[in-house]
């Protein structure tokens, strides 16, 4: 008796499972093709027409992508962190920091620091995204010294500056709510096509750059080689010490940009909670993405698909009527999976 459609499906299988093991970018991928047909059936088919349906999918998805793009941002310089080996806990509070710095700048009541000196307008906008993102590297190039020449673990220095980054700025903006004026809103609400997807533009391209550097740059070699072997690194001419400053720099100019973002997004900024969550949500990204915690090895197309799974799963959730609790743990489900998926690849 042929066998042949018994073989076919063993095949398949062995395929497969060998595929989900040994690709991380094929497991992510299949992942967000599940959570996609699960969103989509949780979204129901009661419309009355398939127009009326497809665009309420659509405006589904731009919301998802809209709401996610800041983390996203976030989770492409911590890519680059976790490949050289390190971690970084203070994304969320160092976003406050300089969430609170960009609205004095701007801040059109008497207060305003850019306001007093003559400055508004479109000068005051750029001189205050120029001022955030240096102070985003500033704060980034802190803890890439705190980390190379104080030489403290990665995890114990970010979560003192995490630690500092939102008390102090709590102290500093307690009683004080600055203006942001509503040109300033238009970074991230400005309609394209009729529709507010710049926070979306955004994250793409710099998931472009981020890609290019990662694939076609020297640096972005040393940094996995960092990664992976860092006395390796070391001997091969590598300066390991400007390496590892650099990708914290990087990390801290990327939630400067994020920090920006949720400015003009929203046009407040909550000290106490404001970015609370924002480092494990980028690290979840970024592991269920496929980018090893033991190092040297990530993708940044991984984190991208991981942000996107990590921002379905919550929409689903939402359409299932999840009490919002309960979401995290799906969170911290995914990422125990995800580590374990790769100790079971390193072992075999």
């Amino acid at each position: 008796m042929d066998d042949a459609p018994g073989t076919k499906r063993r095949n398949f299988f062995r395929w497969f499972a060998g595929s989900w093991t040994a690709r991380p970018l094929f497991s992510t991928g299949t992942a967000l093709i599940v959570m996609v047909i699960l969103q989509t059936l949780a979204l129901g088919f009661d419309f009355p027409t398939f127009g009326a349906w497809l665009s309420r999918w659509l405006v589904n998805w731009s919301n998802i992508l809209r709401n996610n793009a800041g983390i996203g941002i976030i989770s492409l310089g911590m890519t680059f962190v976790i490949i050289s080996g390190g971690i970084d806990l203070a994304v969320g509070s160092t976003l406050v920091a300089i969430g609170a710095v960009v609205m004095m700048l701007i801040d059109t009541g008497p207060k305003g620091l850019l306001l007093r000196i003559g400055l508004t307008g479109v000068p005051a906008y750029a001189a205050a995204i120029i001022a955030g993102v240096a102070f985003g590297a500033l704060l980034g190039e802190i803890t890439g010294i705190l980390v190379t020449k104080g030489k403290l673990p990665p995890f114990i220095a970010t979560l003192g500056t995490m630690k500092i980054c939102r008390s102090v700025t709590q102290h500093f903006m307690q009683g004080y709510t600055p203006q942001v004026p509503k040109p300033f809103l238009q970074i991230a609400s400005f309609p394209v096509f009729g529709q507010l997807i710049m926070p979306i533009i955004y994250w793409f391209i710099f998931a472009f750059i981020f890609y290019v550097i990662s694939k076609r740059t020297a640096f972005g070699r040393q940094v996995t080689a960092v990664g992976s072997n860092e006395r390796a690194a070391r001997l091969s001419g590598v300066s390991v010490q400007r390496v590892k400053r650099l990708v914290y720099t990087l990390t801290g100019t990327m939630v400067a940009f994020s920090a920006i973002l949720q400015v003009s997004r929203i046009g407040s900024m909550d000290y106490a909670n404001a970015g609370s969550g924002s480092e494990m949500d980028a690290i979840s990204a970024v592991i269920v993405g496929g980018t090893s915690m033991a190092g040297g090895r990530g993708f940044i197309l991984g984190t991208v698909l991981g942000a996107l799974i990590i921002g379905v799963m919550n929409n689903l959730l939402n359409l299932m009527g999840v009490p919002p609790f309960l979401r995290e743990a799906f969170k911290g489900v995914i990422v125990i999976g995800a580590v374990l998926l790769q100790k079971r690849e390193s072992s075999s």
